[in-house]
């Protein structure tokens, strides 16, 4: 399956939000679908730098760095937000969006090791020229840090049951190998659900430390948004989405009173305000499948 980049003109006009010039930031490049749009309603005096991990990513953002003065990659984390930008002079942006989600050529080429669909190395990184791979993290993690992280991060029920059975299994080389294992040991299925899709997904986001990641990048991004400056960030489970709730909460929000009953003076600490929660609509579900779980949610920086 080629990548349909989720959201794409929600997103985009979110982030815009009517300008057509400005400096802005896709911190999740992807197969660059996003920051294609966003050239797309640019001026010629707009700017783009996107940023990612992934060295094939990385390949195809050149390509249109070639065609397009406007857009500049960035070969880093967004967790590296500031400092990266800083680094070639940019300290304040109009907007930033970021797609938190597996691009679907992760998904489908069996050698990057993300899905059980396909058998293949077992390596699930995202920037897969360093690192331990899926296969080396599960020989080195301790049992019960394993089934933490299967519990915390895959929200699976019997995580204790399923990493007993794979540190049991000593070196898991491939895809299949530890689809079947989890298969096998998991007591219940879900319907209409592989039983391997929790812990392949716990196990993504610890060796990527994607979750890390979006809490370092939040405050950043807030931080050089230019006042009504948007930022607009697509989620695609509800570890993600709760993250990125909450912190919008707390930037939108006055800080409650110190409680001691006397009057306050109370210090507008807000940095954000709500705009909107988008969901995929049933025609673009219809179209592309994982956009089912997609929530786009959007704040405006404060003046």
């Amino acid at each position: 399956m080629s990548h349909i980049s989720v959201l794409l003109h929600e997103t985009v006009a979110a982030v815009l939000a009517e300008r057509n010039t400005g400096i802005y930031v896709d911190a999740t490049f992807g197969r660059g679908g996003h920051s294609r749009e966003l050239l797309a309603q640019l001026n010629t005096d707009a700017q783009v730098y996107a940023f990612d991990k992934d060295p094939q990513a990385l390949a195809v953002a050149a390509e249109l760095e070639q065609q397009d003065a406007r857009f500049k990659i960035i070969h880093a984390s967004f967790a590296d937000l500031k400092q990266e930008l800083e680094k070639i002079g940019i300290t304040e942006v109009d907007g930033i969006m970021a797609d938190l989600g597996v691009s679907s050529p992760q998904l489908d080429q069996a050698e990057r090791g993300f899905s059980f669909m396909q058998d293949g190395p077992l390596d699930m990184r995202m920037d897969n020229s360093q690192g331990q791979t899926a296969a080396e993290w599960l020989v080195n993690i301790e049992e019960e840090a394993l089934a933490n992280i299967i519990y915390q991060y895959g929200e699976e029920r019997y995580s204790r049951r399923l990493a007993r059975a794979i540190k049991q299994a000593g070196y898991i080389a491939t895809t299949g190998q530890l689809a079947e294992l989890v298969k096998a040991a998991h007591p219940k299925w879900e319907k209409h659900k592989h039983p391997a899709t929790r812990t392949f997904q716990a196990i993504r986001i610890a060796i990527n430390k994607e979750l890390e990641d979006i809490e370092l990048f939040l405050p950043q991004a807030v931080d050089i948004l230019k006042p009504h400056g948007r930022l607009a960030v697509i989620s695609f489970h509800s570890l993600e989405d709760r993250l990125i709730k909450q912190f919008i909460q707390k930037e939108s929000s006055l800080a409650e009173d110190s409680g001691w009953g006397m009057p306050q003076i109370q210090q507008d600490t807000r940095r954000l305000k709500k705009i909107s929660r988008i969901k995929a609509s049933d025609a673009e579900v219809k179209e592309n499948p994982r956009s089912r779980s997609a929530w786009l949610r959007v704040a405006e920086r404060l003046a």
